[in-house]
């Protein structure tokens, strides 16, 4: 069992009136989490719980039954809805719920996909609700879980296996693959082609293929949608798709001298690498990889994340890369402060590239390797 970091923030902004929104792909553990806090005797709350998986919760929990949905939660403390994206008109449902309720009742909400959130909670809510970043397991709370000495040999399971809860659980090489392949098959591209109805499910599984590919490096959608026969701001929509989706993320350059530095592509990572690697049907050990600084430098980006989101921290993320062709993997600024880090597997005495020292001489910079990483996610 690991203990998650959202727990006590969770906990400490119960009926603060605010909706709570918990967000992330399925299996992460979201349901679980708020599950265990809903049972804990010291709350000694009722609690009514609905799901959008089911169809009639999906009639329940309408603003056009509002009759029946007032009646249906009446005496509750806490209402919770889970897979949330599902349920028609969401956004009017909670509105008038935490209108009505603010200072009353609880709601929790969990929500699988972003496809739809900013597009029907941004406005409706603003000021009412509370979002909460859900991610796999967490290198921190692994550690804070076990220790650190199984944490850093987890390590090689989070790079080829990836993050997910049940994954992390199962000892069995055999039985972490079949969970991998079911999640594959009945989650991975559900969101993106039900709620969005894209006829071409292959141009997604391709497209996928191609980002698995270029993880780290700089995408040219000139070239994707070459390889694709298709055009480039389809190709585009596609990708802010599976941003949405939580299943990439796009890394955008650095730069402070337009003239002397590249460039305005961006660079993909994955959320999580059990994605990557299912997608190209590669769980080989590191022993056997063509790709590991590959998966090495997208695990220190995703765990970084983690970090840094479960901290509450406002920060943006960037790469550098200069006209001749010099380049720093993560480029991090945190109010004034902007420090630089390169990744390597193995430790490496690594030069701050001429260029940058000459234009951001007062940045720290850091190399991150597989002997002192622990430091820089956790």
């Amino acid at each position: 069992m690991f203990l998650r970091k959202l727990e006590s923030q969770i906990e400490g902004s119960l009926f603060g009136g605010k909706i709570i929104m918990l967000l992330w792909p399925r299996q992460v553990g979201k349901t679980t989490l708020v599950e265990k806090i809903l049972e804990k005797k010291e709350w000694e709350k009722k609690v009514i719980r609905f799901t959008g998986d089911k169809l009639e919760d999906q009639t329940r929990v309408s603003w056009e039954n509002w009759n029946m949905l007032e009646s249906n939660i009446h005496g509750a403390d806490i209402i919770f809805i889970d897979e949330a994206q599902k349920i028609p008109n969401i956004s009017n449902t909670l509105k008038i719920l935490i209108d009505t309720y603010k200072d009353k009742k609880q709601i929790i909400v969990t929500w699988s996909s972003s496809v739809h959130l900013l597009d029907l909670t941004q406005e409706p809510l603003t000021g009412r609700k509370r979002v909460f970043m859900m991610f796999g397991i967490s290198a921190m709370e692994i550690q804070e879980s076990f220790n650190t000495l199984i944490l850093d040999r987890k390590k090689t399971e989070l790079l080829i296996y990836g993050s997910y809860p049940a994954v992390l659980s199962e000892e069995w090489l055999s039985e972490k693959k079949e969970i991998l392949w079911e999640l594959a098959s009945s989650n991975l591209y559900r969101d993106i082609l039900e709620f969005q109805q894209i006829r071409n499910s292959w141009v997604i599984v391709k497209l996928l293929k191609l980002l698995a590919l270029q993880i780290g490096k700089e995408l040219s959608l000139h070239r994707i949608a070459k390889d694709l026969g298709i055009d480039m701001k389809t190709v585009d929509r596609y990708i802010d798709l599976l941003e949405k989706s939580y299943i990439v993320f796009r890394l955008p350059p650095f730069y402070r001298n337009k003239r002397k530095e590249i460039s305005k592509a961006h660079k993909i990572y994955f959320y999580d690498l059990w994605i990557r690697n299912a997608i190209l049907n590669n769980f080989n050990t590191l022993e056997n990889r063509s790709d590991l600084w590959d998966i090495w430098e997208n695990f220190l980006m995703i765990e970084r994340m983690k970090k840094n989101s479960y901290e509450r921290s406002q920060y943006n993320k960037y790469f550098w890369k200069s006209y001749a062709q010099q380049e720093i993997d993560y480029i991090e600024e945190i109010g004034e402060e902007v420090s630089a880090y390169e990744y390597k597997w193995k430790e490496k005495k690594v030069s701050i590239p001429s260029g940058f020292k000459k234009e951001y001489w007062d940045l720290t910079f850091k190399v991150i390797h597989s002997e002192n990483y622990l430091e820089f996610i956790l």
